[in-house]
């Protein structure tokens, strides 16, 4: 058989597997298969009013997802940091710029914070767009990670009959929508469904465990490799951090007002 003959007859085959082969996958989506994970003890910063100080040497920041504009998340990024973007999923806030849009049937009793009160989770009907709209949000604006608050009405007075089922159904579903657009998912506080959670979640926030003696509870998400970020507001680090560093959490004390200052471990 001659070279030209054996080149055609390679080109031929060439041709044939094409044909007859898979087509390509889709494009994988933006993020996909690069979830951030936060790991166990990386040093954080919490964040939510005052001035923002972008200068704290820090591996993460947490920072209301609403006051902040793309060009501070890029440029906390261009600063090396990982940056999560605050929410509140479990409880309507009056002076949010989508307030309007949830129906006044699914707000509740107040919180115990000035214009806020609690959602009913159950009513995922309404609830998922406008969790989703938000979500697109800390997407666009190039958040790695979202830390949806309030993710625990049902042990609270909501005015709602809420029960377990239905915050983990409303908490899996939140996780869902995160995780959909390529960010990273804590859990907040919740501490009865640490262990129904853990596998949904990519990490755990959490106030005042040290002060209630509940910190061991959060145990599972260190086991699982997963970053615990805690904050205590009235004991001080003396009491809390050798604790922390023996559990592996990332623990800091704060002000109430979660402003810049800082105290940690």
């Amino acid at each position: 058989m001659t070279r030209r003959v054996l080149i055609l007859v390679a080109a031929l085959l060439l041709l044939a597997t094409a044909c007859t082969s898979p087509s390509d996958p889709e494009p994988p989506t933006p993020h996909e298969g690069r979830r951030w994970q936060p790991k166990p003890g990386q040093p954080w910063q919490w964040q939510l009013s005052g001035r923002l100080d972008p200068t704290v040497d820090v591996p993460v920041y947490d920072i209301d997802g609403f006051d902040h504009t793309e060009a501070t998340v890029a440029d906390l990024h261009r600063r090396g940091r990982k940056v999560i973007c605050y929410l509140s999923t479990g409880a309507w806030e009056d002076w949010r710029p989508d307030a309007a849009r949830f129906p006044k049937e699914v707000v509740g009793r107040g919180n115990g914070w000035k214009g806020e009160r609690w959602l009913d989770i159950r009513r995922t009907d309404v609830l998922e767009p406008l969790m989703a709209a938000r979500l697109d949000m800390c997407r666009e604006k190039g958040f790695d990670a979202v830390e949806p608050d309030n993710m625990d009405g049902y042990a609270n007075d909501t005015g709602f009959p809420l029960t377990a089922a239905d915050q983990l159904r409303y908490n899996r579903l939140i996780a869902r929508l995160a995780h959909e657009r390529g960010l990273a998912v804590g859990l907040k506080n919740d501490l009865d469904q640490v262990g129904d959670l853990v596998q949904d979640f990519d990490f755990a926030v959490n106030e005042q465990c040290a002060q209630f003696r509940e910190c061991e509870r959060l145990r599972p998400f260190l086991t699982a490799g997963k970053a615990v970020f805690h904050v205590e507001y009235e004991l001080p680090t003396r009491a809390f951090c050798p604790q922390a560093e023996r559990l592996g959490t990332s623990s800091i004390l704060k002000r109430y007002e979660l402003g810049a200052w800082r105290d940690p471990c």
